[in-house]
């Protein structure tokens, strides 16, 4: 079984991390998945009539991401956390992109609640994932770039498993080797917050939210959490 853990010294740097793993089996990602289509369409009906807006960089959860960031040497304006991009994208576009069922579901749930979200294949993963600062001398492939290497900079926070980095920037760009497809069925989705203390209620909300999308089309969805000092 993977297991994820924060390395001790980002565990330091941010004492506050609360990361709920949400671990699907037997995921069926090629039948309808009706409930993700329709909380897509009704988050896009409710963009379009006023009455939601995608948390923006003004907002606390994605203000403390945009902190973070700065840290450790990434421009968050340049290089965005994932939530943040994508609800910039779906805020100008009117809509998110269609991805496959299951990356479409941990989309909804991520913009809806304002925290990053992501997945990894665990039939791709090697060994434990650990999320710690990058030494630079770690390879990580972009998702939609099979042929590319890059070299995160040193004491850039990424996700890593015994082969290379899984995610670069912490929560910025996923790999293409871990990416989920149509064909995963093994899969774990990462809801995260720097500040439980704070948005810990909203966490649990959101992992609650994504286990209801995922169950109908798995054989079991577990839920656990991942905080400084403990692993998941």
């Amino acid at each position: 079984m993977t297991t994820f853990r924060i390395s001790p010294a980002v565990a330091d740097a941010f004492p506050d991390t609360l990361i709920a793993v949400v671990t699907a089996t037997d995921l069926r990602g090629h039948e309808p998945w009706p409930a993700t289509a329709a909380a897509l369409e009704e988050l896009e009906r409710q963009l379009a009539d006023g009455t939601w807006q995608p948390a923006d960089e003004t907002d606390p959860r994605i203000e403390a991401w945009h902190t973070a960031y700065r840290s450790f040497g990434t421009n968050p304006r340049r290089i965005r956390p994932s939530v943040d991009a994508l609800g910039r994208r779906l805020a100008k576009k009117g809509v998110l992109p269609r991805i496959n069922p299951a990356v479409d579901s941990y989309n909804f749930v991520s913009v809806r609640h304002g925290l990053p979200a992501g997945a990894f294949d665990l039939d791709h993963v090697t060994g434990d994932v650990e999320i710690h600062y990058a030494d630079g001398s770690e390879t990580f492939t972009p998702l939609g770039e099979p042929d590319s290497v890059e070299n995160p900079k040193p004491g850039e926070v990424v996700y890593s498993d015994t082969t290379d980095v899984l995610t670069r920037h912490w929560n910025h760009r996923d790999a293409h080797r871990t990416r989920v497809t149509d064909d995963s069925t093994h899969v774990a989705f990462v809801l995260e917050t720097l500040h439980a203390t704070r948005d810990g209620h909203l966490l649990k909300s959101a992992a609650d939210e994504l286990q209801d999308l995922l169950s109908p089309h798995a054989g079991q969805v577990t839920v656990h959490c991942l905080s400084s000092g403990a692993d998941a």
